[in-house]
């Protein structure tokens, strides 16, 4: 007996301690549970606010639209154009970066987290956080300047449920329209054909001096502001496959 037992001793002793995940790892997780793999090869249209978004990805060909009034415009490869009416109108260079920007933005994030293996994002894990009672990965993502686009300084940081793998929580730093940070906590989940799209509650830090790596902690804290919600209404995918392709 006493030798049996010291057998299970020397056995656990033995076993491989837990392999710790690396960032990559949690984010090809986190985007497999959110059902990503369809965005790449689908049709996305959904309101938000009062304009209405339509995603045409076809794997490395896109085209990201936005709708309003008689305006539409058009992000693609090819770069960006506004029509009105149906007619091209020509730009100026600072215009038509800003008006890229806006509708890449929606875009970017209705989507999340696909785009976090993107070729110009880099990822850093950082310690794990507890919010609300729950164990999460935390993850940090910039973005190299060749690749990143014109927002390529900003800074994210996801949070990422540590048993599902669920998107919960994320932070950003930006610096158009003078700068500043914000924090987002789910509201709810919305799945359309497989793919997980997320609305927010979206906060800004009482205080400037707040890190963003920090906001988990003022938002525990309730040190936070609620500035707006994110409500994508009307959604509607068609995967690729579905039409044709």
């Amino acid at each position: 007996m006493k030798y049996f037992l010291i057998l299970i001793i020397f056995g656990i002793s033995c076993q491989s301690p837990k392999k710790e995940l690396t960032a990559q790892e949690i984010v090809d997780k986190a985007m497999e549970k959110a059902g990503t793999e369809k965005v790449s090869n689908a049709q996305i249209s959904f309101d938000f606010r009062d304009k209405s978004y339509q995603a045409i990805r076809n794997n490395v060909a896109f085209q990201l639209i936005r709708t309003f009034d008689s305006v539409k415009d058009v992000l693609s490869n090819n770069g960006f154009q506004r029509f009105v009416n149906e007619n091209p109108i020509t730009l100026s260079d600072s215009s038509a970066t800003i008006y890229s920007n806006a509708v890449n933005s929606v875009h970017y994030f209705s989507v999340l987290p696909f785009g976090l293996n993107d070729k110009a994002v880099r990822k850093k894990i950082l310690p794990s956080a507890t919010l609300k009672g729950k164990e999460y990965y935390k993850i940090e993502i910039t973005f190299s300047e060749n690749g990143g686009g014109d927002d390529y300084e900003d800074v994210f940081v996801y949070w990422f449920d540590k048993e599902h793998f669920t998107m919960d929580y994320l932070a950003y730093s930006f610096h158009t329209n003078g700068g500043g940070k914000r924090f987002r906590a789910v509201k709810n989940v919305q799945i359309v054909e497989g793919i997980h799209f997320v609305n927010f509650d979206n906060y800004a830090p009482k205080s400037d001096t707040i890190f963003l790596t920090d906001l988990d902690k003022a938002y525990e804290n309730n040190s936070l502001t609620l500035v707006s919600e994110i409500v994508l209404e009307n959604l509607k995918v068609i995967v690729l496959s579905e039409f044709g392709k």
